[in-house]
């Protein structure tokens, strides 16, 4: 466990766990709880709290409203307490989980977010090929596995010529084209199993047409609690995940971790994974997605046992590694202090 100073107190942007909570931010904030003193998220808080360090995940869903004034409300706010954070020594430290925001935001929006970015101190990227702003301190933690997560959750048995999908279905990643490849694959017996919550609901009712075309694909387009998730997955003998751009992945990260394989497109972060986890456990695909990237998937897959190496991504060390880039930010400012005249 990392040595830290007793009085380093950490707020995270994570307010109270839901359901539909990220488990990475929840079992990342179970562990370190035992190392620092740790405080959910509220604008109170923010903006009156004692606290050393603001840990900030997905910044502009911090901001996500129903209506523009609860947003413009949301952005005066965030916008506050990072001018606290800058009047006062607080330092904060953003963890990168994608290389740009899924969204298009309007010039508010972007503004404070451009904000929160020259506020922050140190940057945790999940994998050494984000992209980062030129100032403060970079560190690379990668993602945990979701194996304690659902440890306690029974696992199917695969069935043969199952495909799934898993996850949040937004445009970016790609459902649409998953459906229509596998409407071309002429193979018997094969299935496929959509499920996930759309973010919009218009893209949601196309990808329901889409489905009823074809008797051989079932979509659950509501948000999926973890048993069946686990169930899901579980039955599948391929996840895919044909994403036109893809960064940091926690569905694929789930998938390995409930030991199925993936597919994924190629580039320099999935290529990684594969070297890391085995390759013949993350299935890329170049260009443009289609059945015939299905076909080689299921075909290279054929067979696999056993479980894909995980060992990298153990939540112990991953938590350790977050105390010790809260106490270097805290450190900074502290030889900032006694430097300045």
């Amino acid at each position: 466990m990392a040595e830290v100073k007793p009085e380093l107190t950490v707020l995270t942007s994570m307010a109270v766990v839901r359901e539909t909570t990220n488990p990475y931010v929840v079992d990342l904030n179970r562990l370190l709880a035992h190392r620092v003193t740790l405080l959910l998220f509220s604008w109170r808080s923010l903006l009156t709290g004692r606290w050393d360090v603001f840990h900030v995940h997905w910044p502009d869903a911090m901001l996500r409203r129903s209506d523009p004034i609860r947003t413009l409300g949301a952005c005066l706010l965030l916008s506050a307490g990072m001018l606290r954070a800058r009047w006062t020594g607080r330092r904060v430290v953003r963890t990168l989980h994608n290389a740009e925001p899924h969204e298009r935001h309007g010039i508010v929006v972007r503004a404070t977010l451009r904000l929160v970015d020259r506020t922050t101190t140190g940057w945790i990227r999940l994998n050494d090929h984000t992209p980062v702003p030129t100032h403060g301190f970079v560190v690379t933690i990668p993602h945990g596995t979701y194996a304690d997560w659902y440890a306690d959750t029974p696992r199917p048995a695969r069935r043969p010529g199952r495909l799934a999908y898993v996850g949040l279905v937004r445009p970016y990643k790609g459902v649409d084209d998953l459906i229509a490849a596998f409407a071309q694959l002429d193979l018997p017996d094969v299935s496929l199993h959509v499920s996930g919550r759309p973010v919009d609901a218009e893209y949601g009712r196309a990808i329901a047409r889409l489905a009823g075309a074809d008797p051989r694909v079932v979509v659950d387009l509501r948000h999926v609690p973890d048993g069946a998730m686990a169930r899901e997955i579980g039955e599948a003998t391929l996840v895919v995940l044909p994403y036109r751009e893809m960064h940091n992945s926690g569905a694929a990260l789930l998938a390995l971790s409930l030991g199925r394989p993936v597919l994924v497109p190629a580039n320099a972060v999935t290529d990684d994974l594969a070297h890391e986890v085995g390759e013949q456990w993350v299935q890329r695909f170049a260009g443009t997605f289609d059945a015939r990237a299905l076909n080689r998937a299921l075909g290279a897959v054929e067979g696999l046992d056993g479980s894909p190496d995980l060992s990298a991504r153990s939540w112990e060390a991953i938590a350790d590694q977050h105390v010790v880039a809260f106490a270097r930010a805290v450190d900074i400012w502290s030889e900032h202090s006694i430097a300045a005249p």
